[in-house]
């Protein structure tokens, strides 16, 4: 398996540009093919708003993506362009920004987007991120708003807990885990129950028939809470990726992400690989 289609999320942001450095990258380390796709959440209006105004302020809408789509794939076109891509296409859609991007991973074997940031007028809404994790189906590489990076993927940590979300995280991690200088498996206070008498043994002898040399680290007794631990130790190993399982669910339209999900999504400080 490798990433052979990967689709990033393209919009007039401020963190674009370093999302699309880390799209191109991605693309040219694994010969993908490039898929930029731009998608807004349109503006809801109330019933009453919509039958006074609702042609003039729809047509206004429509001018203003437009404008905007064109943007993006300018920056789109750049970036890969600067990156010596040749296998690259460009999509956009009017549908909301999490359907559109949802149905477009389903076609994909990788995601990128950005760290949510409430104070990046990118045309999505705060939580869309985390909605496309939950809902699309297929590893998302989060890049942090707050930096830029070099390297993605070279010295990675994976968060290991032995559930389905990180088993399948570290499966969708394996084209950049066989690609990798270093791997570090990490269990947080572990319980024998779940890891068997040696934990993340198991995860690692796994890894080893996959072409993967792994080193297993056993982080017992902090008090902080697994989402930090797991940041503070990425930052000990000098790590450039985290992949983990990524945990939460809807209800009643109400995004509830799991205590650690949340703290790394949050708070993340390198790229971050994310599965449901």
């Amino acid at each position: 398996m490798s990433y052979k289609t990967i689709l990033v999320h393209v919009d007039n942001g401020k963190r674009c540009a370093a999302r699309l450095d880390v799209a191109t990258r991605m693309a040219r380390r694994f010969d993908a093919h490039l898929v930029g796709l731009n998608a807004l959440t349109a503006l809801r209006l109330p019933t009453y708003a919509a039958a006074e105004a609702g042609a003039v302020l729809i047509e206004a809408q429509q001018r203003s993506f437009a404008e905007q789509s064109r943007r993006a794939k300018q920056l789109f076109d750049n970036a890969t362009g600067s990156a010596g891509l040749s296998k690259t296409e460009w999509r956009a859609s009017e549908a909301d920004a999490v359907d559109a991007v949802t149905l477009h991973a389903r076609y994909a074997d990788l995601i990128v987007l950005s760290q949510p940031n409430a104070a990046d007028e990118g045309g999505v809404e705060d939580d869309f991120a985390e909605r496309v994790v939950l809902a699309c189906g297929r590893p998302v590489l989060m890049i942090p708003f707050a930096d830029s990076f070099k390297s993605t993927g070279e010295r990675v940590l994976v968060a290991w807990n032995a559930t389905r979300e990180a088993t399948r995280a570290l499966t969708d991690a394996l084209p950049m885990l066989r690609d990798a200088n270093e791997v570090k498996v990490i269990a947080i206070n572990p319980e024998e129950s779940d890891h068997g008498a040696v934990p993340a043994a198991d995860i690692s002898l796994f890894l080893a028939r996959h072409g993967v040399r792994a080193e297993a680290v056993i982080d017992h007794g902090n008090d902080i809470d697994v989402g930090n631990e797991l940041l503070s130790r990425a930052a000990d190993f000098n790590s450039d990726l985290i992949v983990m399982g990524a945990y939460g669910h809807s209800r009643m339209r109400e995004l509830i992400m799991g205590g650690a999900t949340r703290t790394i999504i949050t708070s993340m400080t390198v790229p971050v690989l994310l599965s449901h």
